[in-house]
């Protein structure tokens, strides 16, 4: 299961930023994923929450953001938002909107990025 490994990743990331910025929680959690990255985002959040549980980040707000496949095309040098199939299988169809190529080099899109993490840290007063 692909989506357990990187919600492992993904936590130990974020747990380790939280404590080298003292924090006592972290409030939310804001992840970008790749329409390319071949992760179910419905499965990443379940495996996120039940890994958070008994952590700083347990009740964190978790945000997915998809983005986009950017392309560069080598039959009609079109650069930009590619058009990919929603089709089930393993590997996505990609086309140029321009000319309809096949022919393309992906730019962006495959990677899995923590965008942002809030945290709360205790003041030094309440110590």
């Amino acid at each position: 299961m692909h989506e357990f490994s990187m919600a492992q990743g993904i936590l130990n990331a974020v747990l380790e930023t939280a404590e080298e910025n003292d924090a006592n929680k972290v409030t939310d959690i804001v992840i970008q994923i790749g329409k390319l990255a071949m992760l179910n985002p419905e499965q990443l959040t379940f495996m996120l929450n039940v890994l958070i549980e008994d952590t700083i980040a347990e009740n964190a707000n978790i945000v997915i953001e998809d983005i986009d496949v950017e392309i560069k095309c080598y039959n009609c040098d079109y650069e930009g938002i590619g058009d990919v199939d929603d089709s089930d299988h393993y590997l996505p169809m990609i086309l140029c909107p321009k000319c309809e190529s096949h022919r393309v080099n992906v730019l962006n899109g495959k990677d899995v990025t923590i965008k942002n993490i809030s945290i709360e840290k205790e003041d030094e007063d309440d110590e």
